[in-house]
C-alpha cells in the first residue's frame, strides 16, 4: 500500500492549463448557444439578487450579520450558473488566459465578451420584469421594494473611481470562486468553493456588473411607485441620479473594474506563474499582456465634474 497522500482537487498548475482549454471551448460556442447560455446566467444572477434584497429587508440582525446572510443567499446566483451551466461575463474574463497563451485571437475573445455581456443583460432584465409582475415589492408594507430602491440609489451614487475599485475587488473574488470550482470534482465541492468568495464580495459592498443589471433597473421601476418611495423615506431630490444615465455610467465603471480584476489579477497573474515558462518557448511574449492593459479607455461621468 502506498503511503503517498492523494489530493482529490486539481493542483494549481493543472488548473491553469485546464482554464486555457475551457476558455477556448467557451469562445468556440456558436452565437445562439452562447447568447442563450448568457441570458440564462443573467436570469440566474437576477434570482440571487432578488433573494438578497428580500432577505435583508427589515432584518433585526446587526450590520455585519445582515451582510453575511445577504452574501450567503446571493451565492445562489453563481451556484446556478456553475452547476446548471451558463455563460457569465464576469467569470468569462478568465478567458484572457487562453488569449495571452496564444490559443485565442483577440477577435474571438471580444466576440465572447460582447455576446455574453448582452445576453446577461437580456436575462437580468427578464428577471426584473418577472419579479416586478409578482408584486413581491409590495411585501412587508412595501419595504421589500424600498430595499430595492435604496440598493439601486446607492449604486448610481458611486463615483466612477469607486465603481472601478469595487468592480476590481468584486471580480477578483468571483473569478477566484470560478477558479476554485474548476478544481472540484463534485457538486458539493463546487458549491463550497463558491459560497465563501461570493459571500465576501457581497458583504464587503463590492460591485458586480451583471448583478447591477438587475438591481438598478429594479430600482428604476421602484422609483415610479409612490408607496415604495414613501416606505423608503425618500423624496424626489434623493433619487436624482437614479436614471438611465446613472445605470449606464455605473455599468461602464463597474464592468471596467470587473475586467481588470478577473482578467488581470486572476487570469494573467496565474498565467504568468504557471503557464509562462512553456508559452515563452513558443514565442508568446508579454506584448499580449501589455496590450490587454492598454485597451481600456479613460472615462468620467460628466456629473462628477461639477
Amino acid at each position: 500500500m502506498s503511503n503517498q497522500v492523494s489530493i482529490d482537487a486539481l493542483p494549481p498548475p493543472e488548473l491553469a492549463e485546464r482554464m486555457e482549454d475551457v476558455g477556448v471551448k467557451k469562445a468556440s460556442l456558436d452565437f445562439w448557444s452562447m447568447f442563450a447560455l448568457a441570458a440564462l446566467a443573467g436570469f440566474f444572477i437576477g434570482l440571487g439578487a432578488q433573494f438578497y434584497a428580500l432577505v435583508i429587508t427589515d432584518s433585526n440582525l446587526g450590520y455585519g450579520l445582515q451582510k453575511l446572510v445577504g452574501g450567503l443567499v446571493f451565492s445562489l446566483g453563481l451556484i446556478l450558473v456553475v452547476v446548471a451551466g451558463a455563460e457569465l461575463f464576469t467569470g468569462n474574463n478568465l478567458i484572457v488566459m487562453a488569449w495571452v497563451g496564444g490559443k485565442l485571437t483577440l477577435g474571438r475573445l471580444m466576440r465572447n465578451w460582447v455576446v455574453v455581456h448582452l445576453g446577461n443583460l437580456v436575462g437580468s432584465l427578464g428577471t426584473v420584469m418577472l419579479v416586478y409582475l409578482t408584486r413581491q415589492w409590495t411585501f412587508a408594507d412595501y419595504h421589500v421594494g424600498a430595499t430595492a430602491l435604496n440598493i439601486a440609489s446607492a449604486k448610481v451614487s458611486l463615483s466612477f473611481a469607486e465603481g472601478i475599485a469595487r468592480g476590481i475587488l468584486c471580480n477578483t473574488l468571483v473569478c477566484l470562486a470560478v477558479w476554485l470550482c474548476l478544481s472540484g470534482r463534485s457538486v458539493t465541492d463546487k458549491i463550497l468553493a463558491i459560497v465563501f468568495p461570493i459571500t465576501a464580495f457581497v458583504a464587503s459592498g463590492f460591485e458586480h456588473s451583471i448583478a447591477n443589471m438587475y438591481f438598478i433597473p429594479m430600482g428604476l421601476l421602484m422609483k415610479g411607485e409612490p408607496e415604495v418611495v414613501a416606505a423608503a423615506g425618500r423624496v424626489a431630490d434623493d433619487l436624482i441620479r437614479l436614471d438611465m444615465w446613472g445605470f449606464v455610467s455605473n455599468l461602464v465603471s463597474v464592468t471596467t473594474g470587473n475586467i481588470f480584476g478577473g482578467g488581470f489579477i486572476v487570469a494573467i497573474v496565474y498565467w504568468f506563474i504557471y503557464r509562462r515558462p512553456k508559452m515563452v518557448q513558443g514565442g508568446v511574449t508579454v506584448r499580449r499582456v501589455l496590450g490587454f492593459l492598454m485597451e481600456s479607455t479613460v472615462y468620467q461621468d460628466p456629473r462628477d465634474r461639477r
